[in-house]
């Protein structure tokens, strides 16, 4: 079984296109008012039968879905991201994660701005199913110009969880107020190049464990323009929390690159 995923991944790095999630700061830039709403999505299909023996199938099947979409008919921005990600080999899930993200900017346009948000998402293989959780906060624009924005974040949520003890028949639930702050920077190099790097720093104090839970997450999208409607993209992201609520590995990154189609 090993072997299997370990081609499957070779299999997947040569030919699925993985496109980078919706870039909002770059949408929020752009001053053509013309287009208040704009869409991108991704879709992809893994089906892969390669065994050695009679004995010893090998039987892949994979799919991914992006659905992201931007609005801003006025002085507001509403945004929905969202992505499904699905892998089984054999008979067995390997993975299942998925969220669908929705966020209202308001009064976008002014160096201090508000937001409002909401989301839903699951990872199976981790055990957490769901995740559910709401708050807003305050976003500053200490650098907005056409080359370089620097965004601060400052604000809250509530969240609650449902977790899967990976070696136990228990369910863990949880429900905290965290305090979530990012800082999002993006620059234009070149009229061909972009980079886009967003840091969360979210805390919340658990009664439960008499301590704090911190979880830090870090994205990074270098984007590289072809033509008008293809980018080569590589996009690396990282996760850490310091004290998971079921015991399963607390740190996790992924790196993808591949190509992105814009319509």
């Amino acid at each position: 079984m090993k072997q299997a995923f370990i081609i499957f991944l070779f299999f997947s790095s040569c030919f699925h296109l993985q496109a980078q999630i919706l870039n909002i700061e770059n949408l929020r830039m752009k001053k053509d008012t013309a287009r208040t709403f704009m869409v991108k999505t991704t879709a992809g299909l893994n089906m892969f039968n390669r065994s050695a023996g009679v004995d010893d199938p090998v039987n892949l099947f994979g799919y991914n879905l992006d659905v992201n979409a931007l609005y801003y008919p006025n002085e507001h921005a509403y945004v929905l991201v969202s992505k499904l990600d699905y892998l089984r080999i054999n008979e067995n899930d390997f993975l299942n994660f998925g969220f669908a993200h929705m966020r209202m900017n308001l009064f976008r346009d002014k160096k201090v701005n508000y937001e409002i948000f909401t989301q839903y998402s699951f990872d199976n293989f981790r055990g957490l199913d769901p995740r559910l959780l709401a708050g807003g906060s305050f976003r500053i624009n200490l650098i907005d110009n056409q080359k370089t924005r620097l965004i601060l974040g400052l604000g809250g949520f509530y969240e609650w969880e449902t977790w899967r003890h990976p070696y136990e028949e228990q369910i863990v639930e949880i429900d905290l107020v965290k305090s979530s702050n990012y800082l999002s920077f993006r620059a234009t190099l070149n009229e061909y190049v972009d980079i886009n790097t967003v840091n969360y720093y979210q805390v919340g104090y658990d009664p439960m464990i008499s301590d704090f839970r911190h979880r830090i997450s870090s994205s990074t999208v270098l984007n590289t323009k072809i033509s008008d409607w293809l980018s080569f993209t590589n996009t690396f992201e990282i996760n850490y929390e310091n004290r998971p609520v079921v015991p399963i590995t607390n740190l996790i990154f992924s790196f993808r690159t591949g190509l992105s189609f814009d319509f």
